[in-house]
């Protein structure tokens, strides 16, 4: 097992005093017990300090003097830093380091007073030179936020080997190990895989529905690491966690403003909490078929003409990693008092390299819901929210988590969420300082084979929201591979089935990878080796068919929830001669329809069918490009939605 290795940088501008402290620190950790691999080194100026906390991804502690600190200029008047100044350097560009302040005596209440609204984690007097001392508490401090509270007791109770009278059903894989039928499934998953899963019989490993215990320890310092009042682990995706938060902040038939480019559990959320939906259309790319932000000139507009609406929700960054410029968005929601709630799911890194800052949560949003599966190390459906709004209502968020929540989570799920908080902390600025190298690195390559493209924000920004201030996630790379003279879904298959490189998604001429901290250069490596062969072959270009743009969002007739629990009928979508069945324009939707990819709604509950939205879902299911189609029934072969009934809509309260 690799030992971790961590540096603690000490600044003092007296170079005797400074080499006496690296010194005698130094001495410290190498006699007393040093299980994290703690060595000190130190520097003179400010200047010198921040460009170490920028280059060294093992530095997990800031050790400030007092004085002020040279920047280095030339001139002849040097430029100083106060201790305040670095201090707010510091942690507005890497908020997870522990923070110290070396202090004479005489100064303590000044230094104190300075210091009390920034992230300080402690002080040390200038004349006491315990270096004992001083690198215990380093020690402990750094320890304590490399502490996994969860994951920690439920190895120990599996060490424990209690017998089990309790579920699960397999009782640590006894059910499984040495079956005949189904000990391939045990060996294949590992023993602890079945030892850790466990349940809420088991008292010392908490309850995730009234965390009391380690699991209310794991969440609070999630919250630390993050940046929020509070933080929640949830077991079944991003996708739940929407829902919890609309139901806790919307009655029925109170006004939401969204992007209806927002995840389909955003839209299911709709349903479930009963809101009034004002639906804002995202800006569409169409050279390249992908939906960018929605426009901030549509978004403060919508703003200002709803200043009755509740919440406020959007993506950021989008599948396709384009970053909103969050802080005047929020600024004007919070003027009307209208909540924010940000769905970051592809944006749980954000927090720990300050290439990515500011998150969601940093420029003001109310919540934030974070996918820790799909960006940093958690297992799959592990998801967190983040809360920071001043009113929070936790009684009823409660209820409604609760609601939503199994009794009976997967423990390894709570526990991959601690560690995954755990390596964010510890080694999130250096495995994400990689991966910005790797991505460029991926981009350069890519580009050199001269046949495949990988598009820059210039490329992807639609017009409509060329100058909003989005930013591009590098981690996330579009290629535009309409040289290569193959189709996407013939690429993909090439690269499945050739070079066993599987992408995350595509659209009619691109291809997006997603990196991750996990990414390695062997793997880019192997891309560009797959990448170079295919445009070696020299096929030439061939034509590649556009699918059109999902059509603008028509008319909301009746509140989705309404509309979604009423009977309804089901119309077929083509007639008898197999042509668009004319019969569904002026119909009202019952069910979401959502082409996936890209999972934007075609229709919701309660919106108006047209002509325009019969041909394009026509022209899509008689597509020859595979394409899920959530919503759409089948009875046979013959493809339906449902929509309502006649005297449905005469019962229901029409709003528009």
């Amino acid at each position: 097992m690799p030992k971790p290795s961590s540096r603690i940088l000490v600044i003092n501008d007296e170079h005797l005093v400074l080499r006496e402290f690296v010194k005698g620190l130094n001495a410290a950790a190498r006699t007393l017990d040093n299980p994290l691999g703690i060595s000190f080194l130190g520097v003179t100026t400010a200047k010198e300090a921040l460009r170490v906390i920028e280059a060294d991804g093992d530095l997990q502690a800031v050790l400030v003097d007092d004085t002020l600190y040279s920047l280095g200029s030339n001139s002849k008047k040097k430029l100083q830093m106060s201790a305040l100044e670095l201090v707010q350097r510091i942690t507005r560009f890497r908020p997870e380091l522990d923070v110290y302040i070396v202090i004479a005596q005489e100064k303590e209440d000044d230094v104190v007073d300075a210091l009390f609204a920034e992230s300080v984690d402690g002080y040390f007097y200038r004349e006491e030179r315990d270096y004992r001392g001083m690198y215990r508490i380093l020690n402990a401090q750094i320890q304590e936020r490399a502490r996994t509270p969860f994951y920690d007791q439920l190895k120990n109770y599996v060490w424990m080997a209690k017998d089990q009278w309790h579920t699960p059903g397999h009782s640590s894989g006894e059910s499984l190990r040495g079956s005949p039928w189904v000990n391939d499934f045990y060996e294949f998953m590992g023993e602890h895989v079945f030892d850790a899963d466990l349940s809420v019989s088991v008292p010392m490993l908490d309850s995730l529905m009234d965390p009391k215990g380690v699991i209310g320890e794991a969440q609070a310092m999630a919250a630390k690491a993050f940046g929020a009042r509070r933080t929640f682990f949830a077991t079944n995706g991003t996708s739940t966690a929407n829902k919890v938060i609309f139901q806790t902040l919307l009655a029925p038939g109170e006004k939401l403003l969204l992007d209806r480019n927002c995840h389909k559990s955003v839209h299911h959320g709709v349903v479930l909490s009963g809101a009034h939906p004002v639906y804002l259309d995202s800006a569409l790319n169409r050279k390249y078929g992908l939906y960018g932000p929605v426009p901030k000139k549509a978004l403060l507009a919508a703003i200002k003409k709803h200043p009755d609406a509740q919440a406020l929700i959007l993506t950021s960054c989008t599948y396709d990693g384009l970053r909103y410029d969050l802080a005047p968005i929020v600024e004007a929601a919070h003027a009307r008092g209208i909540k924010v709630i940000i769905d970051e799911a592809w944006y749980g890194f954000a927090r720990f390299h300050p290439a990515f800052r500011p998150t969601a949560l940093e420029a003001g949003a109310d919540y934030a819901t974070q996918s820790t599966h799909k960006v940093l190390s958690a297992f799959s459906q592990a998801s967190m929210i983040h809360v920071n709004d001043p009113a929070f209502r936790e009684h009823l968020f409660r209820e409604n988590f609760n609601m939503h929540t199994s009794t009976s989570p997967q423990y390894g799920l709570i526990a991959s969420l601690d560690v995954a908080r755990k390596q964010a902390v510890m080694e999130g600025y250096k495995l994400l300082s990689r991966t910005l190298e790797l991505a460029r690195e991926v981009r350069g390559l890519i580009n050199s084979t001269k046949v495949f493209r990988v598009l820059e924000l210039d490329d992807l920004l639609p017009e409509a929201v060329r100058h909003d201030g989005i930013k591009l996630d590098p981690t996330k790379v579009t290629i535009d591979i309409s040289g290569c003279g193959y189709t996407v879904e013939d690429l993909q298959k090439a690269l499945f089935e050739r070079f066993n490189i599987q992408v995350e998604k595509s659209t009619f001429n691109t291809l997006t990878l997603l990196l991750t901290i996990g990414t390695t250069r062997s793997k880019v490596s192997r891309l560009y080796d797959a990448l170079m062969r295919i445009a070696r072959e020299g096929h030439a270009p061939r034509r590649l068919v556009q699918t059109p743009g999902i059509p603008a969002f028509t008319k909301l007739r009746y509140l989705p929830r309404d509309a979604y629990y009423c009977g309804g009928e089901l119309i077929p979508v083509f007639d008898e001669r197999e042509r668009v069945n004319r019969r569904l324009a002026g119909r009202i939707a019952a069910d979401q329809i959502v082409p996936y990819p890209p999972g934007i709604p075609l229709l919701v509950p309660g919106q108006l069918i047209t002509k325009n939205i019969v041909d394009y879902l026509g022209a899509l299911l008689h597509s020859h490009k595979r394409m899920e189609m959530h919503g759409v029934v089948h009875e046979g072969y013959l493809p339906c939605i449902r929509v309502l009934k006649p005297e449905e809509e005469k019962s229901l309260h029409r709003l528009s």
